[in-house]
Order: C-alpha cells, then structure tokens, then sequence
C-alpha cells in the first residue's frame, strides 16, 4: 500500500465515489453494499461540508458500514477538525458503522505530510463499535495545530487500527500501548522519518512485543523507517511473533543485518505472511529467505540497491 492511489476497496467492500457519482448523475447502490467515499477536488469549487450532507440526505445511512473520507479541502490544506465535528454530530445516522479510512489522500493531492489530522480519540469514543480505524496524516511539530493524535482508551469492539504517516510522533505508539483494545487483531504504524515530525523509536515499540497486550493481535505492521534493522532485531526474540499469523516490516530501509536478525531469531515458518517490500536486500539474503521460509508467502517486492547511500523509505513527504 502507497499514497500514489486511492484505495479501491475497504473492510471488505468495494470504495465507491459518492461525489463522482452525484456529478454524473449515476445511481447509487445499496446503502450497505460499498464503502462510501466523501472527498472533494483540489481547485475545485466543492465544499466538503456540502457533500457530506448530500451523502446523509441521499444515501440510506442507517445501513451504510464503512465510510472513507477524501480530500476535504479545495484550497489547499486545512485542518481535519471540521471534517471530524460532522462525522461525530452525524453519529446516531450511522448507527451500523463499522470502518473509518481518515484522509485517503494522494500525494498528487497533498503530500502526506501536508494532511492536517487532528486527535482522533473522539472518533473511537463516539463509535463504540467500530471494527476498523485508518489514519492518515501529519503529526507532531511538523503538523499545523495538534496532528494526528490519540489518548489511551478502552474500546471494546476495535479489531484493526492503523495509523499512516511521514513522521509519526512517540506519542501515539504510547497512547495505544497505553489503552485497553481487547478485540485489536490488527496492529500497523507508518513510521516515517524525524525530518517529517517522527519521533518514534524501537523503544517506545517495545510495549507491542512482549505480548503481554491485546490478546486476539494477529498481524502486526512495524514500517516505513530508517530503523527497520533494529526492528527486526527486537522481533527476533519477541514473544509476540509466537501467535502471529503475518508480519510487516514493509517500506523502509531494510537490510541484510535486519534479515539476518530474523533469521537467526526465533522460528518464523508459523506466518501465513511476511511482507518485506520496498528494501535493500542483496540477491543472496533474498534467496535465504526465501529457503528458510519456503512455506510462507513472502512479499520482496521493490528492492532498492544494497550499496546505495541514500537508503529511503516508501512515505515520507
């Protein structure tokens, strides 16, 4: 998964543009059979706000299970605070909601680090059934205002949560290690770099490998840093990745050293799944991987060169 596309399908359903559809006045589909998606164009003359109540007054909303949210800004960026008061004042019209996507945005839009998010807590506190959150977006300094935030929480139903960044600040990895999310099967957090306001280290990652938190965790995405050698390390012994069934440490600079670390780590054959795309694997550790993992499907797509200096991750403007 990149920033150059928008999603195409989402908790399981097919994303349909309600905006493109209502412009050409094509007829929509059953309420619950598709994720809707709320976004606006850049230089545009639409405005989110208006389209959002189009969708509440057009659509059977009571039946709708996953909604994605675009684009909400026709003049450049803008803060997600006005997006989010909609959403949440509009929660007893949604009452079989299920999936939020925050900010399918590309980067031919505004580049992740230009998206404005804001504190997401509210979203979980006011849909306490959610199964599926994704958020993309600024945080920290480099964030105008508060940037993409949350506050530890109990929150019974939650099964997926991901959180998409340039630059993701410690201060969200902590918040989640620090709630309660009994039902949390699916883990992942876009690291990015410290020039894009991350602050993230292996250290405050510690919390999600000892396997003492969330319980029903299956997947796991640890991604998109200049650290993903010491990732890989600190997983190599981890008991988390026991009761795993896939693993991602996708779009970041991984080498060699952190291959070998897993290798030489605990057993890794139990996974269904290994996602290694976007690294910088010679062709001999790519063949050791795929020998000693003969039974897993393994993703190393997109390998960069092993000698090449600038070692980049996949997400990060």
């Amino acid at each position: 998964m990149t920033v150059n596309n928008h999603i195409e399908d989402f908790h399981g359903l097919r994303v349909f543009d309600f905006v493109a559809a209502v412009d050409a006045g094509d007829e929509l589909p059953e309420a619950g059979a598709v994720a809707w998606k709320i976004g606006v164009e850049i230089d545009s003359e639409q405005d989110w706000p208006t389209r959002w109540g189009q969708f509440l007054d057009r659509v059977d909303t009571a039946s709708v299970t996953a909604v994605v949210v675009g684009e909400w800004s026709h003049d450049g960026p803008q803060t997600f605070a006005g997006p989010m008061a909609a959403i949440l004042e509009a929660a007893d019209r949604l009452p079989a909601l299920r999936a939020l996507f925050l900010g399918d945005i590309t980067y031919e839009e505004n580049e992740i680090s230009w998206i404005q998010m804001v504190d997401v807590t509210p979203v979980l506190t006011t849909f306490p059934l959610l199964n599926e959150l994704v958020v993309r977006g600024a945080s920290g300094e480099y964030a105008e205002g508060e940037g993409m935030a949350l506050q530890p929480l109990r929150h019974e139903h939650l099964r997926a949560l991901r959180f998409e960044s340039g630059g993701l600040t410690a201060e969200v990895p902590r918040a989640v290690a620090a709630s309660e999310l009994p039902a949390l099967e699916r883990l992942e957090f876009w690291l990015g770099v410290d020039a894009y306001g991350g602050t993230t280290s292996t250290a405050d990652l510690e919390p999600f490998l000892d396997g003492g938190r969330f319980p029903a965790l299956r997947h796991l995405g640890l991604q998109n840093s200049v650290f993903q050698d010491e990732i890989a390390a600190a997983l190599a012994h981890a008991p988390v990745v026991a009761r795993l069934e896939s693993l991602n440490l996708s779009m970041g600079a991984f080498t060699d050293e952190g291959a070998a670390a897993l290798l030489d780590g605990q057993p890794l054959t139990h996974l269904k799944r290994l996602d290694l795309h976007h690294h910088y694997l010679t062709q001999g550790m790519q063949k050791r991987l795929r020998e000693a993992l003969a039974g897993v499907e393994l993703d190393l797509s997109e390998a960069g060169k092993p000698d090449d200096r600038w070692q980049y991750v996949a997400v990060a403007e």
